[in-house]
């Protein structure tokens, strides 16, 4: 930049420049009217240094406005330098004890679970590791910015309130002092008028409101006509527009467009054109035309520029007053004065109130700085923030008015700073008891919903988004609510009561618009025709959830407020159901010679509303009457004798009733929107204060009253009245051929009301309703969850109810009923119920659903069948009631009840005759047990004097009465007990008849006359022991049957995998893999194995027959035979790389030829080892993409694979395949010609090589040349002596078939393609090369990985990489026989001319940049070319032996020169050997050749240990390579993992084992070799330190360390600023796992171009890093993004668990999470493996939804 600011500070105006801010500030302290010199000389100076041109340029300005407008006021301020004034200010002070710091966008903010008051309460990373909470259990989220941290705050915490740093703060207060004490009486006068003109001149000139004039003290003379049309942010149009707009208005590039985007985005506003007020108004005219249509315009202005300039001023002066008041709180405390000080205009005058009054005028960068300056002055000072939450409170109805109109998100608005005060508690109460905010607040709602039905019940209009939008705005006055509710109070003064108890009526008012609304009717005949709208109503249920709970908590804290409220809340229900009995018959129902008089109602005809708060509140009123014992203490006060149980319990009863039609299918017709609401009801969400309550109501009212009554007017309800009033109902029920479903609803019917009995009996774990406290409530919860299956931590607390501070209280209870197991490498932790604890177990528990209570029988069944108990689900032993509810239990023994429960047992008796189902007869067993649990617990507490009145055994004994002298209940179970057609119950029915006879035991033994056992039972008992002995029997058979039947299937299925090995290629890694049957082959096995040379071990020729997965038809691989392939993924590669920032310029003109050793990217090929006839895959390949273009045709969608790109799936495994190899012989064998002479030694060899190079490039010369000089040709052909036996006219003949010749050319192109990513050409000379590279490259990765996991070189590898690798490796050996001899014999030329030195090749790589590797793969397959013209009897493979020595020599010379020595003190200890002897010697013909700048000589030992080393991964690789060009087994030492098998290795590849020998062999030629290697210029620069060069052994690239705690990631994170656009914070901040660089992702303005189209950071990234695979942590969402190429991405799980081994993609639970070190190495082990592009296709084929989004926007 400093270039550029140059010539502008020059054009600055000088008198800016030469105005000194000491000599103003002099002449401010001698003024009378201050306000007018400050304000003349802004006027004067303002528009001169803001807005001069359309661009900003905030460095220039800022330091201008430092230097002109600031400076002076610093001066006056100080009164001194304020270089010194300030300093000694901040002496002075004192710090503050709270923190105070402001988070950005994404910081991480730490809650503690434990001492927190409540959710809001949050510290920043600095105080959080300094306090003792990290220890604790805490909450870790990214900030969504605004907030600051409350540490200090002694409010928020319950303990620890201050960190390390903070504490050191507090010792000295003991009173609150006054800040202004350290300030001289001068300064605080000076900073007082300073202030209040700045303050004051701010506020104004950011609520001005004219366009082009301003205030009059601030109007300049020559007023210049530059205009800016100014475009503001709204949250209602999205970007596109916003760029689209932009772009035809002041007609910009589209990256200017995005420019202008991001910065209104951001600041809120950004001016989009600069000049005359004509220009401007245009531009804004286009603008709103262009946005008008769908919604409401953009907001546009043309604002005169010194408006702007003075706007832009005040902002920086707020800022700057933000910074001034940290040096003293002194200043601070006047700030607020200023602030808060009423102004002329009476009410609502003070600055503070005009900002905030105005605040839904201002754009969002004018908020947002004055929030913070509101932040770090008002809410710092504890006595202003009071008088702050006062001015606040009072403006809170006109404030939340704003925000409703006003469109920008909360995190802006003024009204979020709520949550400052509010949740304070002292603050809070202050604000109840004297600005009576809970009224206001609720009040303030109400207003805002204001449609209402006739009865004045909220009515919801159709959802639209606008709705949905409005409706949100609305809700977030119920977070302030809550808030306000959150912490609560210990002491309660009368004052509290009163307004407590105001606020609780306006609560009561909003419940009452909520009692009964939405009321639905049951369709009959058609479907309903609309659905009606029903989630605005359930969200405000939602959202008051934990509202209701907390004024429920409240009352509950003191007596006096409950009775109240109880009366109150009482009222109100009367008065919604004041016409209880209008208009609907009364009628009379009796059964069993009891009746009760009700009303006709009948769900399924009238209406009937889900919601019914006011019922409900009354229900948690009434059980904390009980909880609290106030309904014991103080009768007299209460309404108890007043309330009317029938009216109590009618609304929740046609509730509940209405849940049993919908599940009995009546209400079907009804649409979705009635299954939703039922859903909700009974969800986790809502049940609390939902059906749970609706429950308590039910047992409110019976124990009110009489259970017969209850049970009549139950039955009523649910329309089964009929049924079980007359006798044989039932008979002529199904006697009459009814309709079917009439039958069955009525089944469901009866179900569902036994189950409502069950519930309102057993359901007594809340406080109050049973002797229980809250922890035994949660236990049960998860004893019931658990009991389905083991969950992982997160599904639990899902299934929990969450309190308001988001706890589900479960961790207190989870170790006493559940064990934990830890996750392996992939799934997560599980909580497994304690055996003990299923003893619980209910199979009625009221919060399962129907799938959920199957599932959790099924599995206690499937226990205690393991157990070997029976397997009777009986009813758990339950709590007693509390006093309150004690009368509940006689509904078990009513009449009424008696009578329904042997009804159903004689229809289930008399099966054939009547309707009826199993889980009716299931449940009145458990119905049954009930009773008896509870008559046995009875009889268990009894005291002396007291008779058990429960006498329900009496009563089931007794037959039916006349005239039709029904079987006793007791006996109907005993015939049932032997009934075939029960056989599941029976277990159930013999546990009843065993609890049965153990009470009467009680009973008898507690009378006096002890009666003799009636023989019966003991009968029953011996026939009893009988039945189990023979069911153990037939238990025994059957598991010996089980087990035989078992052995003989694992027999069959070992016999099949024996039979079809190749099916389970790719799933088993069978050890046994192709390269392991070969060494069984029958050799002598103690012969040594020699991969190349003349000595190669002569191997039999295997015959190979593979089958065709497409056809499945079996042939054998010869040459002349069709071809066969495998499906194969090649892809560029950078994963051994150690330099990812070069980049190949031009594709077309590039010369792969020589690899650097830097391995900068290569060309990978993979294979998953399934093979195809050539002609069946193209056949396959054909109809793959004619089926793309026809899908092309009909919708645009991706698949995961690109045909375009030559991709499809392998047909059998579905992995990504791009090209095929094809499988051959031995190449070698085929082409290798009988040796008969002896074979020359290397000296000799590479003298004749040389002259058949020479001649051969005479020839080319020849051939290049025209024929004008033929005569003088001729005699250079005489001249020219051809090497004996070289005939270079001699062409060979291609052995292969045409098919294997068209497949050798296909998958050549096909990595010449994809390796240098241009168009196919097979006859360009560059594609032997790109084939020799990959076979290199490959062999070279999967050294790496081997050596990285420690596995022996030869090892059991999978089978599709050994398969692979022979293919490659041949192919890449046949691949000459498809290409012009004379381009490859050219390639042999010039890549022996690197070792060689030859006067015709001009401009090599020095040694030390050629990758040995790739030179050593290139020359050895190239040779050939050459051999083929060569009729002297040397062999191909003495050859190879040649060449090999020849580069290993190379790289031998490579690695001296290049390792780096450091001493080591143990050379005295390690005598020389003749290696370190010769190693030495070579080590000094090196020293003089390079002219003695190698670096001094180091020990021999020390030499020969880095030549060692270094060597390693290359005769690895070697031997890898020549074991699958040449066919010879490995070694079996080199089979297992072991030492170094330096030796081996040696003698395998036929290399001395002292490596120096071969330069003392061939002494005479390898010492002009490493002249010539030497002198190159390049090896000079580098020993004289000029350059750098690759050392040996490169070491294994791995992905970067992460930290071990992830909120290190998200801090590093939050301080990261989008590159592109100055400073601001980044959205989606993603790391590179590769080489760790952070991007910004996701966001228009890191957007690039890249091969033509606009692609996201991470995508642009991935071309640069990883060519074209990217592995990368999105920090927000802490999940792993794999991308490949634009179109390919999958998530993957992040290596990051919390304590419970799960991970949290999306950061929502918030527990911390640590890295899982095995994790992070499973992504790395895909990396090195070039695994990421099959994973991505695997996840996008399993998951369609992967496939739409756009990964290249990431």
């Amino acid at each position: 930049m400093a270039s550029e600011l140059e010539p502008e500070v020059q054009a600055i105006d000088r008198s800016l420049l030469e105005c000194s801010a000491e000599e103003t500030a002099g002449k401010w302290l001698q003024a009378t009217d201050l306000t007018r010199e400050v304000y003349q000389h802004l006027a004067h100076y303002v528009p001169k240094i803001y807005c001069r041109g359309p661009n900003p340029f905030p460095q220039k300005e800022d330091m201008l406005a430092q230097h002109v407008l600031l400076g002076p006021m610093e001066w006056y301020l100080c009164g001194e330098d304020p270089a010194f004034g300030f300093p000694k200010l901040e002496q002075a002070n004192k710090p503050s004890h709270l923190c105070g710091r402001v988070f950005k966008v994404g910081e991480p903010t730490y809650s503690c679970r434990d001492c927190a008051v409540d959710p809001t309460c949050v510290l920043c990373m600095e105080c959080f590791l300094g306090s003792i909470h990290r220890d604790h259990r805490y909450r870790m989220t990214t900030s969504g910015g605004g907030g600051f941290c409350d540490c200090g705050d002694t409010e928020a915490w319950k303990e620890g309130p201050y960190c390390q740093k903070h504490e050191l703060n507090t010792s000295e207060i003991e009173e609150e002092e006054d800040p202004l004490v350290h300030l001289s009486e001068d300064v605080i006068a000076r900073t007082y008028n300073i202030f209040a003109i700045m303050f004051r001149y701010a506020v104004e000139i950011l609520t001005w409101e004219k366009e082009s004039e301003l205030p009059a003290d601030l109007e300049i003379v020559e007023k210049s006509d530059t205009y800016y049309c100014m475009l503001f942010n709204d949250e209602v149009h999205t970007y596109e527009q916003v760029i689209y707009t932009l772009q035809k208005a002041v007609n910009c590039t589209q990256k200017e467009a995005i420019g202008f985007a991001t910065t209104v985005d951001r600041d809120g506003r950004r001016s989009v054109r600069y000049g005359d007020f004509q220009y401007c108004e245009q531009a804004k005219s286009v603008i709103v035309r262009n946005t008008s249509r769908q919604t409401k315009p953009l907001k546009v202005q043309v604002m005169h520029s010194s408006i702007v300039a003075h706007q832009n001023f005040g902002l920086k002066l707020l800022s700057w007053l933000g910074n001034v008041i940290g040096y003293s709180d002194g200043l601070r405390r006047i700030l607020c004065q200023v602030g808060l000080q009423e102004g002329p205009d009476g009410e609502n005058s003070s600055l503070v109130d005009r900002l905030m009054l105005n605040d839904s005028k201002l754009w969002k960068g004018a908020r947002s700085v004055y929030h913070q300056l509101f932040m770090s002055s008002l809410l710092m000072d504890l006595k202003y923030k009071k008088l702050f939450a006062i001015r606040f409170a009072k403006n809170y109805q006109q404030l939340q008015r704003d925000f409703m109109e006003d469109d920008h998100e909360r995190a802006v608005s003024v009204t979020a700073l709520s949550v400052q005060f509010f949740t304070a508690p002292t603050l809070a109460r202050m604000l109840i008891t004297e600005e009576n905010l809970m009224t206001i607040i609720i009040k303030t709602f109400m207003d805002h919903l204001r449609h209402r039905d006739a009865q004045g019940r909220f009515q919801f209009e159709r959802y639209t988004a606008l709705q949905a939008f409005k409706f949100r705005r609305v809700q977030s006055l119920i977070f302030d609510l809550k808030y306000v509710l959150i912490s609560k109070p210990t002491e309660w003064s009368d004052d509290l009561r009163q307004k407590f108890l105001e606020g609780f009526d306006a609560f009561l008012e909003l419940l009452k618009c909520m009692q009964g609304m939405d009321p639905i009717t049951r369709q009959v005949g058609q479907h309903i025709e609309m659905e009606p709208e029903w989630e605005a109503a359930f969200t405000l249920q939602m959202k008051l959830t934990h509202v209701i709970s907390m004024m429920q908590d409240w009352c509950a804290l003191d007596e006096k407020v409950l009775i109240e409220a109880y009366k109150k809340c009482l009222a109100v229900l009367m008065q919604c159901h004041g016409g209880f009995t209008d208009g609907e018959q009364p009628i009379t129902l009796s059964i069993c010679g009891h009746s009760v008089e009700t009303i006709r109602y009948c769900v399924s005809q009238e209406k009937v509303s889900i919601h019914l708060p006011v019922s409900r509140l009354l229900a948690g009123l009434h059980v904390l009457l009980s909880k609290s014992e106030v309904a014991y203490k103080f009768p007299e006060l209460l309404p108890l004798s007043e309330l009317s149980p029938p009216m109590l319990i009618e609304h929740p009863l046609r509730c509940l009733v209405l849940c049993a039609q919908v599940h009995a299918g009546m209400w079907r017709r009804n649409g979705f929107s009635l299954v939703n609401q039922i859903y909700y009801y009974h969800n986790v969400k809502c049940r609390r204060e939902m059906f749970d309550k609706d429950i308590v109501m039910l047992q409110t009212g019976v124990s009110m009253m009489d259970p017969n009554h209850f049970l009549m007017i139950m039955l009523s309800r649910f329309e089964l009245y009929q049924i079980f009033s007359t006798p044989d109902y039932g008979k002529r029920f199904s006697s009459e051929i009814t309709h079917k479903d009439v039958v069955q609803q009525n089944n469901t019917l009866i179900e569902e009301m036994l189950y409502l009995i069950i519930m309102i009996v057993g359901e007594r774990f809340s406080p109050g309703v049973g002797q229980v406290n809250a922890t035994d409530e949660i236990k049960r919860e998860i004893i019931h969850q658990l009991s389905i299956k083991p969950m992982a931590h997160s599904e639990l607390v899902k299934s929990l109810p969450e309190d308001e501070n988001k706890e589900t209280g479960m961790e207190s209870v989870i170790e006493a009923v559940a064990h934990f197991k830890k996750p392996g490498l992939t799934g997560r932790g599980m909580y497994e119920l304690k055996p003990e604890c299923a003893k619980e177990f209910n199979l009625y528990f009221y919060h399962f659903s129907r799938a959920e209570q199957s599932k959790a029988e099924e599995a206690q069944r499937k226990l205690k069948r393991q157990n070997r108990e029976d397997t009777a689900l009986p009813p758990p032993v339950l709590p007693p009631f509390c006093p309150l509810f004690a009368s509940l239990v006689n509904i078990l023994q009513s009449d009424v009840m008696l009578c329904i429960m042997r009804t159903v047992l004689q229809w289930a008796v008399e099966h054939n005759g009547y309707a009826w189902s199993e889980s009716m007869l299931q449940r009145v067993l458990h119905l049954i047990g009930m009773a008896l649990q509870e008559e046995k617990q009875h009889l268990d507490n009894v005291t002396e004097e007291h008779v058990v009145t429960f006498t329900f055994t009496q009563k089931i004994s007794k037959p039916g009465e006349a005239p039709n002298n029904s079987p006793s209940i007791l006996a109907m179970l005993e015939t049932l007990q032997n009934a075939p057609y029960l056989d599941v119950h029976k277990d159930m029915i013999r546990w009843i008849l065993k609890t049965f006879n153990a009470i009467k035991k009680i009973r008898e033994s507690s009378s006096t006359s002890p009666v003799a056992e009636t023989e019966g039972t003991i009968m029953e008992e011996s026939s009893r022991d009988k039945d189990k002995a023979e069911r153990k029997r037939k238990a025994e058979i059957a598991r010996l049957r089980r087990e035989k039947i078992m052995a003989q299937m694992s027999e069959m299925q070992r016999h099949f995998i024996d039979e079809n090995k190749e099916l389970f290629q790719q799933t088993l890694e069978l050890d046994a893999s192709t390269s392991a049957v070969l060494d069984n082959s029958p050799m002598v096995s103690n012969m040594a194995l020699t991969a190349l040379g003349p000595a190669q071990t002569q191997v039999p020729e295997q015959r190979q027959f593979v089958t065709c997965i497409l056809c499945q038809e079996e042939q054998e691989v010869k040459v002349e035979s069709k071809a066969m392939v495998l499906a194969a993924f090649v892809q560029r590669s950078t994963v051994l790389s150690k330099n990812r920032s070069k980049f190949i310029q031009d594709p077309e003109k590039y010369d792969p030829l020589f690899m650097h050793p830097d391995l900068s990217c290569g060309t990978h090929t993979g294979s998953c080892g399934h093979i195809m006839h050539a002609h069946c895959w193209q056949r396959y390949f054909d109809s793959v993409q004619a089926k793309e273009q026809r899908r092309q045709q009909r919708l645009r969608l991706h698949t995961s694979y690109d045909v375009e790109n030559g991709e499809f799936l392998c047909p059998l495994c579905e992995c990504l395949s791009n090209t095929v190899i094809p499988l051959l012989l031995p190449p070698r064998n085929i082409f290798n010609r009988l040796n008969i002479s002896d074979q020359p030694k290397l000296t000799q060899w590479i003298r004749t090589i040389s002259q058949q190079i020479k001649a051969l490039q005479v020839l080319r010369k020849e051939e290049s040349t025209p024929n004008t000089a033929s005569s003088k040709n001729l005699e250079n052909m005489d001249e020219l002596q051809f090497p004996e036996g070289f005939r270079p006219d001699f062409h060979p003949k291609n052995p292969y078939s045409e098919s294997i010749k068209e497949m050798l050319t296909t998958f050549g192109t096909a990595t010449y393609k994809v390796g240098l990513k241009v168009h196919p050409n097979e006859e360009d000379p560059r594609v032997p090369i790109m084939c020799w590279g990959s076979c290199a490259y490959t062999i070279q990765s999967i050294e790496r990985i081997l050596s990285d996991e420690d596995k022996p070189l030869f090892g059991p590898l999978p089978c599709r990489l050994d398969d692979c690798l022979r293919s490659l490796t041949r192919f890449a050996a046949a691949h000459w026989t498809v290409a012009s001899l004379s381009v490859v014999q050219g390639h042999f030329c010039k890549l022996f001319a690197s070792l060689v030195p030859d006067d015709n090749q001009g401009d090599l790589p020095c040694i030390l940049d050629i990758d040995m590797f790739h030179l050593l793969v290139g020359l050895v397959l190239a040779f050939p070319a050459l051999q083929c013209q060569d009729f002297s009897g040397i062999s191909l493979g003495t050859g190879d032996l040649h060449i090999f020595h020849l580069v290993t020599m190379a790289h031998i010379v490579q690695i001296l020169l290049t390792s780096c020595t450091e001493e080591n003190g143990m050379d005295q200890e390690n005598p020389a050997g003749e290696e370190e002897l010769a190693v030495l010697a070579l080590y000094k013909t090196l020293h003089q050749c390079t002219g003695s700048a190698l670096k001094e000589i180091p020990s021999g030992w020390h030499l020969w240990r880095n030549v060692r080393n270094g060597i390693m991964p290359f005769l690895k690789c070697c031997a890898l390579f020549f074991h699958y060009l040449n066919g010879v087994p490995s070694p079996p030492e080199l089979q297992v993992s072991g030492t170094s098998h330096f030796e081996h290795l040696c003698n395998y590849l036929s290399l001395p084992n002292n490596l120096i020998c071969l330069f003392q062999e061939n002494n005479e030629i390898t010492k002009l070799l490493i002249e010539s290697w030497c002198h190159n210029i390049e090896v000079k620069r580098y020993l004289e330190g000029e350059r750098d060069a690759i050392s040996y052994p490169r070491e294994s690239n791995k992905l970067i360390d992460l930290p071990e705690d992830y909120s290190s990631l998200i801090n590093q994170a939050s301080n990261f600023s989008c590159p592109k656009s100055g400073g601001d914070k980044s959205r989606a901040p993603t790391l590179c796992l590769v080489c760790g660089t952070l991007l910004c992702s996701q966001s228009y303005c890191c957007q690039t171009e890249l091969e033509g189209e606009d692609v996201g950071a991470c995508t642009a990234h991935t071309y640069s890093c990883g060519s074209g695979v990217g592995i990368f942590l999105r920090v927000r969402e802490c999940q792993v993004l794999f991308l490949a190429g634009k179109t390919k991405g999958c998530f993957y799980s992040p290596p990051y668990l919390d304590d419970y081994g799960e991970t949290d993609q999306g950061l929502r639970r918030g527990n911390p999470l640590h890295l899982c070190k095995e994790r992070f190495k499973k992504i790395q082990k895909l990396w090195h493996q070039h695994s990421i592009t099959e994973e991505i296709g695997h996840a996008q084929e399993a998951n369609q939804t992967l496939v739409g989004i756009d990964w290249q926007h990431l």
